[in-house]
């Protein structure tokens, strides 16, 4: 990999157009002390440490993914977005590949007139409110020129210098990790991003074998994980609760859990805030990442946490013997071969 230096690369990104606070290399006291505090408000929300990175979230992350793309207005969703975090979900979880680029579209949604990016949106209420947002994004190339390619263009669309949380994208096997375990590979690109400050913390995310995100946890010195859970895709190794977020905490990993709602609206009997409880009083976990689209949404999610109390074994079961068969469904778009994470088709 060529060398890389934050200098080189955030004057490629003022080039394209960004202004940026001047960097000189030195802290002053004053800035270390702040860094300490942390600096977000969860409006009374309750809220967990994320791992050992010394930052607390709310125990709600806001999914920016599919849903979030297909919300029809541009002006609906910086709507919900400033709502949201009006009311204290400061932690936004976005990726390089979400768009509404698919071939079918979410329930009761109609095929998109137009191209919608997840970070494009974001960008755009980024640019006023950073300081209050922790802003995670993920890249997905596994190729050095092509992941570096699109954590700059990461940056530049969400209107910003710097990201607190930069994951890997949907680790997919052990041969995946060998790829980017070479030197100068992914593994290293992402250290070399938290060393040049062009991130706070680095992490990767992952729907499939346990045993690889396993793998993965223990290769990078990573500060986070972000994993589905076992109903989402359960014909592959499918353990990842048992098996994954106990080796997360293990390495004082951050710990997130991700696909505990979708598809509420093809599920009879089940209603989406019973899921988020579900996913919430899980074990090894700090917080769940909920896919969001309307204020509606939002509106429930606060209604959980503000009164969140963790389920019963006995309520854990039941819930997890209706998931089971609908998920091992095998006519779901995401359950087919070759789904990407934040495509619907």
């Amino acid at each position: 990999m060529e060398d890389f230096n934050r200098r080189k690369f955030i004057k490629s990104i003022v080039a394209a157009g960004i202004t940026l606070a001047a960097t000189d290399g030195m802290t002053s006291l004053a800035e270390e002390t702040a860094k300490k505090k942390n600096p977000y408000d969860a409006k009374g929300l309750p809220t967990a440490f994320l791992g050992s990175t010394g930052v607390r979230i709310p125990r709600i992350v806001l999914g920016l993914g599919s849903r979030f793309c297909h919300i029809d207005e541009d002006e609906d969703a910086y709507a919900m977005l400033n709502y949201a975090l009006d009311k204290g979900f400061y932690y936004w979880d976005t990726a390089h590949a979400y768009d509404n680029t698919i071939a079918l579209p979410p329930w009761k949604k109609t095929k998109p007139k137009r191209f919608v990016s997840s970070e494009v949106r974001i960008g755009e209420v980024i640019k006023y409110r950073r300081k209050e947002v922790f802003l995670s994004t993920k890249v997905t190339a596994r190729e050095p020129s092509e992941a570096m390619k699109e954590i700059e263009l990461s940056l530049k669309q969400l209107n910003t210098d710097r990201l607190d949380m930069l994951k890997i994208h949907d680790v997919q096997s052990i041969e995946d990790i060998n790829q980017m375990s070479r030197k100068g590979y992914l593994i290293d690109i992402l250290h070399k991003m938290k060393e040049e400050k062009v991130t706070r913390f680095i992490g990767f995310s992952g729907h499939g074998n346990a045993d690889a995100l396993k793998e993965m946890a223990s290769r990078g010195d990573f500060d986070s994980m972000l994993i589905a859970m076992n109903h989402w895709n359960a014909n592959q190794n499918f353990k990842r609760q048992e098996e994954v977020l106990p080796e997360g905490k293990k390495k004082k990993m951050g710990v997130l859990v991700m696909k505990a709602v979708r598809p509420k609206e093809t599920v009879p009997g089940i209603n989406a805030p019973d899921l988020v409880r579900y996913a919430l009083s899980l074990d090894n976990i700090d917080a769940a990442v909920i896919g969001t689209d309307s204020i509606d949404v939002v509106n429930s999610n606060l209604e959980i946490l503000r009164n969140f109390k963790k389920l019963s074994p006995e309520r854990m079961k039941e819930l997890a013997l209706q998931l089971a068969p609908f998920y091992r469904h095998e006519n779901l778009p995401w359950m087919q071969p070759g789904y990407k994470d934040g495509n619907w088709g």
